[in-house]
């Protein structure tokens, strides 16, 4: 900045001839146009332009693959908050392709095989004879759909239309136990389970059980456990079903009254007698089912001279006088290697599960703890209920009724009381073996 006398430049020019530097100090205004700062200001308008076009861009993307991410667990069946997924009735429809594959059916509904858009396979299970209205219907479902283990089959989602309701579940490539035990004739081509994958079955069986039992918020009485209820997975995994239509009882009660359900010939004697119905009832039919495990065959089957063999009273015969332990052993797995420590542990948690007063059985958590080995297990006495069958002399008599019964138990009594000619419809899928 210029500090001393002000120059008249037109002087200073005539003066000197060499001529003189000297500074203008302008504003911006007063600047030329097409100065190389005017430049530089588009530049930056135009990279701050593109910049944000470009982080718009980003929140965008981010969105679609929010709203994708969304979309295909939708068509998995699952919801971002792991809750399940509620489909409509046609989707169903279309995913079993009009419920055209059966996998099979029970008291509660036939099960089918479909696939979501995703390509993952799903079984439906279309319920009958639900009366429970919407409300209901869906607190129980969802609360159902929380309880997770891996030896009980997943729900992943519900569908409620009216009187349509369908439960969604995982599909188990192996289909159920009973089709891997007892082989027909006409399915020989099938691989016969050895006693490890049996143990382990029986073992994961036991470890569902004792879940539904004593680790759920609430304890959770199956109510029809048979192999036809024990699915197996790809890598024979078993996984308990139907346990989502069990009754589900708070654990500041000790028993409830149910109405009867479950299959004859693993039902526990105090279905019969009209007695309130615990934990203890899944205990008796998982021994009935343990037998068939070690066995390879029905419980009750005719034999070629016309009687009705029961294998519990059997393997009861067995235990308690020492004999073979062996001899209880489907014979389809002679040959092979079988731990006998194992095979007389099955033998005496079996015979322990089907004692008559439920307060002899152990529950399902004493269960676990005896097959992985933890607990020893005494010889069981024999079941007063078996021991009237053998003196009998072949008379299948599943079960004695109470005199205390009430009279509106009577008409249940007789529909499910199960007789010689009742046992002999459920046998001889394997009386050749």
């Amino acid at each position: 900045m210029w500090s001393k006398d002000v120059l008249n430049l037109q002087q200073l020019e005539e003066d000197n001839s060499e001529g003189s530097r000297f500074y203008l100090r302008l504003s911006a205004s007063d600047m030329p146009r097409n100065s190389p700062s005017g430049k530089s200001n588009k530049v930056m308008i135009i990279g701050a332009v593109l910049g944000s076009l470009g982080v718009v861009a980003l929140v965008l993307l981010a969105v679609i693959l929010i709203l994708r991410n969304l979309r295909m667990k939708r068509m998995r069946g699952e919801k971002s908050d792991g809750t399940l997924a509620a489909f409509s009735y046609r989707e169903l429809q279309n995913s079993t392709k009009n419920f055209s594959e059966k996998l099979g059916g029970g008291g509660f509904g036939s099960v089918f095989k479909g696939a979501l858009q995703d390509s993952s396979v799903i079984a439906v299970k279309r319920l009958e004879g639900i009366s429970q209205g919407e409300k209901q219907f869906r607190t129980e479902v969802v609360t159902i759909g929380t309880i997770q283990h891996m030896n009980l089959v997943r729900l992943r989602g519900f569908c409620s239309e009216g009187n349509k309701k369908l439960l969604v579940y995982d599909y188990m490539p192996n289909g159920s136990l009973d089709s891997h035990l007892f082989i027909s004739q006409t399915e020989e081509e099938k691989i016969v389970l050895g006693w490890k994958l049996r143990y382990q079955i029986a073992l994961g069986t036991a470890r569902g059980l004792a879940y539904l039992h004593d680790e759920c918020r609430d304890c959770i009485i199956h109510c029809d456990i048979k192999p036809e209820n024990i699915l197996l997975d790809s890598q024979f995994g078993p996984k308990v079903a139907d346990f989502g239509l069990a009754k589900l009882v708070g654990r500041d009660f000790s028993r409830v009254l149910t109405t009867m359900r479950g299959t004859r010939g693993y039902l526990a004697p105090e279905w019969i007698s009209g007695v309130a119905i615990t934990a203890k009832a899944d205990v008796y039919s998982y021994g009935m089912m343990l037998f068939e495990i070690v066995s390879g065959r029905r419980n009750t089957e005719q034999s070629e001279n016309g009687k009705v063999r029961f294998f519990p009273s059997v393997a009861a015969t067995v235990l308690t006088k020492d004999e073979d332990i062996r001899s209880l052993l489907d014979p389809r797995l002679e040959g092979e290697f079988v731990d006998t420590e194992e095979l007389a542990r099955a033998c005496k948690v079996a015979c322990w599960c089907i004692q008559d007063e439920e307060s002899h059985r152990p529950a399902m958590s004493q269960v676990v703890q005896i097959l992985e080995g933890v607990l020893e297990v005494n010889t069981p006495p024999f079941p007063r209920s078996i021991q009237a069958l053998v003196e009998n002399d072949g008379s299948v008599v599943f079960f004695t009724e109470s005199s205390s019964s009430s009279s509106h138990n009577s008409s249940q009594k007789q529909n499910h009381s199960s007789s010689s000619s009742s046992s002999k419809k459920t046998t001889n899928n394997n009386s050749s073996a």
